[in-house]
């Protein structure tokens, strides 16, 4: 058996081999790179000051808040359209990938393929995919988001399924209940609040990500901003910024109570 001391000191040693391999991939990624890392971190402050002077909202820039806040409620509704369709797709496509309630090992094997591909591709390779196909629109906006939803939302679901659901499947099994009975009367009233639980996390995360789809696929705020940021008019853009802050500090505060009424 391994003494304290010599467990302690290899523990240590591979501690130390760690950090001296993340320092060594952030020095040859600056080497590559050609980036000064004293000049930039120097130039953090200016960059934050530069921030605080252009892009304050002015007195000028309020008559930009009815087109925002016109934009922001688009946002808000195709995140929380594209999450609503992407949980109903994978609940039921966790039910039939999950351990406990799948039909057979190799549908479960198809599902979690399909899950994992959705989940590894990230949304702004989506937005590009889909582009190409649907052009600058709502609908490509749309699309994104509910791919990459569709991807966490089976993981999640089918987790939720094999944590909470396994005991209450095996025994209303062995009293002679079917299949459909189990799934409609047991699993899912005993999963709704977690599924609630997951569902409200996604729509706050689909409101964030749904501005950087926008900038891609030329919709919602997302492409207002941008409008505004290239055409210099920083004051407004500032204002777009605040704008999505409150909205999704709001949201999240909205979640946090539901999650406690329901949990």
């Amino acid at each position: 058996m391994q003494s304290p001391k010599k467990y302690l000191a290899h523990k240590g040693w591979h501690q130390t081999a760690i950090i001296a391999l993340i320092g060594g991939m952030y020095v040859f990624g600056s080497w590559v790179l050609n980036f000064d890392s004293v000049n930039g971190f120097i130039g953090v402050p200016k960059a934050f000051a530069w921030l605080g002077i252009y892009f304050k909202p002015t007195a000028h820039s309020v008559q930009y808040l009815p087109k925002i806040w016109q934009k922001l409620i688009q946002t808000v509704l195709l995140a929380i359209s594209s999450t609503v369709v992407a949980a109903v797709v994978s609940i039921f496509v966790a039910l039939l990938g999950s351990k406990v309630t799948g039909i057979n090992s190799f549908v479960q094997m198809i599902v979690r393929g399909v899950a994992s591909f959705f989940r590894n591709i990230p949304l702004v390779a989506w937005s590009m995919i889909l582009l190409f196909s649907f052009k600058q629109s709502d609908f490509t906006g749309f699309l994104a988001l509910l791919l990459m939803s569709i991807g966490y939302l089976i993981r999640a679901f089918m987790e939720i399924i094999e944590d909470e659901a396994s005991e209450t499947m095996l025994a209303l099994k062995a009293t002679g209940a079917s299949y459909f009975q189990v799934i409609f009367q047991a699993v899912l009233p005993q999963i709704l609040p977690s599924i609630l639980s997951w569902i409200l996390y996604m729509i706050e995360n689909n409101v964030r990500d749904a501005t950087l789809v926008g900038i891609l696929t030329g919709t919602g705020i997302g492409f207002l901003f941008d409008i505004y940021y290239k055409s210099f008019r920083f004051d407004a853009a500032g204002m777009t910024v605040l704008a999505i802050i409150v909205v999704v500090i709001a949201l999240e505060t909205i979640s946090n109570q539901i999650r406690r009424v329901i949990l």
